[in-house]
């Protein structure tokens, strides 16, 4: 379910719950990000990551009037998954410039290969970047936005207590990793119910 001007704080509001509200999601987030080797990872969004995004930018930018609110609102609101679906900042994550730089050129094409499995299904590939361009001619870009399409029989799998895994198989870059039970459990709350 999308966020609505309904479910922000006002900047005053914010101002003074955001202490409080940001560790929270902090520690929400905390079971919402799944390393994939040394130097990839997914920071799976939800409604509430993404309310703290809209917040935050409206704090930094000191936005109030209606029409900036609802536009914030439409740049955020796809990152939501819609019961079917997860939804995550795929990030890219040298260290070193140089290294970082190499490596965008190295793994073009890399947002496309990653995937998550439900024990006794097929791997479900990501839908990369949908609305906007994140790929050059020479290299990837460093921060990329996924969508995992799965369909009732994975849902209801999961919920039954299948494990799920996530991957990349690139071939400059080749790993898989078993979610743990937090994060699974946290990643299952996304999905309705497929009875």
């Amino acid at each position: 379910m999308h966020l609505t001007r309904d479910d922000l704080y006002s900047l005053e509001q914010y101002a003074q719950v955001r202490g409080d509200f940001r560790a929270r999601v902090m520690a929400h987030k905390k079971h919402r990000q799944v390393a994939i080797g040394a130097y990839a990872a997914l920071y799976f969004e939800d409604r509430l990551t993404m309310q703290y995004q809209i917040q935050e930018m409206l704090r930094v930018e000191r936005i109030f009037e209606s029409q900036g609110i609802q536009d914030e609102l439409d740049a955020y609101n796809p990152m939501v998954p819609d019961g079917a679906n997860w939804k995550a900042t795929f990030m890219i994550e040298y260290e070193d410039a140089e290294e970082r730089r190499e490596a965008l050129a190295r793994l073009r094409g890399i947002e496309d290969r990653v995937w998550v499995r439900i024990a006794g299904c097929d791997r479900v590939y990501a839908i990369a970047d949908e609305d906007l361009e994140r790929e050059g001619a020479t290299r990837t870009s460093a921060v990329h936005f996924l969508r995992f399409e799965l369909s009732a029989p994975m849902i209801a799998a999961l919920q039954e207590g299948a494990a799920l895994s996530i991957g990349i198989d690139h071939p400059e870059y080749s790993h898989r990793t078993d979610v743990t039970p937090a994060v699974r459990a946290s990643l299952i709350s996304d999905l309705e119910s497929s009875e």
